[in-house]
């Protein structure tokens, strides 16, 4: 017998939309948005629990032919298997007037004046309020609780605060009936596949699981019929604050968070709602209140050292998917499937290594740009694991063989000399690709996370203890058009110097100015919006990483039968 009690809630939201529903009620996912935010606010003033009156108050007895008004009432149904908490209640003897609180408008629609109107001619059409059909069924839901718990109940409210409007419902059998098919629906939906979404339709705008949802998106991938509208994300204007200067400490007052250098001056002071990451770098302390603060607000935090290796990651405890996950394992245990994702990273790989060199070696050997498109082009037809293993091996050494003059001559001689390393990087090139490749790391990690995938479970990059095998998957495509355009535009315009560099037995290493002048840079990368190639919409390079990660996590449920990757001509 099923023991689970239904969230009257989230059962109104398949009236919305069912795959709105299934994700919060299935897949237990949940974003916040300003129009979520908002409801919260309007809620948090209404919802203060009632207390028993005792009775000897001179209120009771002025009021005693008022009704009893009930705030947060829990109620629960062993006939429905619902529950759900009413914002307020108005309870007169054994008649109950639910009243449920909305922070938007109503619903309006026009209505022409009466045929016997005489200046109907010239009078505009009337504007009629209404609810929207998931407040009613919510508030048809709620009635249903209340009339099993012995109440009668002949009308409920709603109250939209954003005109300050009660509107009457009326409870009859038509709402009950309708409250009741949506919640035999609900329950059919839970226990099959996650539901299609809706197509080009005027409810994602403003629909907070949007980011994840992807509605436009997988729409165009299982139909191709409309090109994707780019309502993600609204605002690209967060703040991502690296802290890497000795000595700094960072704490929170009120809303904001405080940095203050050595000698405890104020350096800069931050709102927390315009935060979206933080990178702590070397020997810089953040205090646990802040700590505390930036995990309510859902803000991942990244440890690295001063040479650029990423130590840890504190992840807020977000809701995790169930679907993806298990998804993510199962498609992952199929070679089938490690093989084609990896197929597509590796060719976008390349054809971006490709880009790069022709675009800053203008006496590259036409020879070079056509053995990398043979490369790619084989990449994609590659049968195993380690023939895609070779190729990417020899596009490498193609690349990095052709890297060198990229730059200006002393670094170039020195990288020429040296060659690719990492461990340690023995020259400035390598320190700052390094350095690149470890901040890529961090906003892969940080993209899978929002995607709710599980970064040490990966497909091209075998999965090792503390290794971010789906975060260096995904980074691939990125690798030359971030990471390696920053290194080339930091040398070649001068702000990455030799006196920017440390060199010891140890290897290369920034100093606090040379790191302050690659974050500058990176920065600006990152921030840069370029055009996604399928859907035709202008996104930055941090969205556009987040948003392959949430479509690798579509193509892994079902939701998409096959995945493209970033490439740029």
């Amino acid at each position: 017998m099923d023991e689970y009690y239904w969230p009257a809630r989230n059962v109104a939201e398949y009236a919305y939309c069912p795959r709105l529903f299934y994700m919060m009620e299935v897949e237990g996912i949940h974003l916040a948005n300003a129009d979520t935010e908002k409801g919260n606010a309007v809620h948090k003033r209404v919802d203060k629990p009632s207390h028993e009156s005792n009775g000897n108050g001179a209120a009771d007895q002025v009021d005693i032919n008022r009704p009893k008004v009930a705030r947060s009432l829990v109620l629960t149904s062993e006939k429905y298997h619902l529950t759900a908490t009413l914002d307020l209640a108005e309870i007169q003897g054994q008649t109950a007037v639910p009243v449920e609180y909305r922070k938007g408008r109503p619903q309006y629609a026009t209505m022409s004046p009466p045929p016997d109107d005489p200046g109907e001619s010239d009078d505009p059409p009337l504007a009629a309020a209404s609810p929207w059909p998931t407040d009613r069924v919510q508030l048809g839901l709620q009635a249903l609780l209340l009339e099993d718990a012995g109440y009668r109940v002949t009308r409920g409210v709603i109250y939209y605060a954003a005109e300050k409007r009660r509107l009457d419902v009326e409870i009859d059998d038509a709402l009950r009936q309708e409250a009741l098919s949506t919640l035999d629906a609900a329950r059919n939906c839970s226990t099959g596949p996650r539901p299609p979404p809706l197509v080009h339709d005027s409810r994602c705008l403003r629909c907070s699981l949007q980011p994840i949802c992807l509605p436009d998106e997988v729409a165009f991938a299982q139909k191709q019929d409309q090109s994707p509208r780019r309502i993600w994300p609204l605002r690209d204007d967060a703040i991502h604050l690296v802290a890497q200067q000795e000595g700094t400490r960072i704490g929170v007052r009120g809303q904001c968070l405080r940095v203050t250098d050595r000698e405890g001056q104020l350096a800069r002071e931050i709102p927390l709602s315009s935060m979206e990451s933080l990178a702590i770098v070397g020997n810089v302390q953040l205090s646990t209140q802040a700590l505390g603060v930036l995990a309510d607000q859902e803000i991942p935090v990244a440890y690295m050292t001063s040479a650029g290796r990423l130590v840890a990651m504190i992840d807020p405890l977000d809701s995790v998917s169930a679907l993806v996950r298990t998804s993510q394992v199962r498609r992952f245990d199929d070679p089938a499937a490690v093989l084609e994702l990896s197929r597509v990273l590796i060719a976008a790989k390349i054809t971006n290594q490709r880009t790069i060199l022709m675009r800053n070696r203008s006496d590259l050997s036409s020879n070079v740009a056509s053995d990398l498109m043979d490369l790619a082009r084989k990449s994609m037809e590659a049968k195993k694991p380690d023939e895609l293993r070779g190729f990417e091996g020899q596009a490498a050494a193609i690349y990095f063989g052709n890297f060198g003059p990229i730059f200006k001559e002393s670094f170039a001689r020195e990288f020429d000399t040296n060659g690719r390393q990492r461990r340690p990087p023995p020259d400035p090139v390598n320190c700052v690709l390094s350095f690149g490749y470890t901040m890529l790391t961090h906003e892969c990690v940080s993209a899978l996370r929002l995607a709710r995938l599980e970064p040490t479970i990966g497909a091209f990059h075998v999965c090792r203890p503390g290794r971010p095998a789906l975060a260096l998957d995904l980074m691939e495509p990125f690798r030359p058009l971030v990471a390696d355009s920053v290194a080339i535009s930091s040398f070649n315009r001068g702000e990455l110097v030799e006196g920017h560099f440390s060199k010891t037995a140890a290897g290369c290493a920034m100093t606090d100015s040379g790191r302050k002048a690659f974050f500058g840079a990176w920065g600006r990368r990152m921030d840069t919006e370029i055009t996604h190639p399928v859907y035709g919409y202008r996104l930055s390079y941090r969205r556009m990483v987040m948003l392959h990660a949430r479509m690798i996590a579509a193509w892994l449920v079902g939701d998409v039968d096959t995945l493209s990757f970033l490439t740029t001509r």
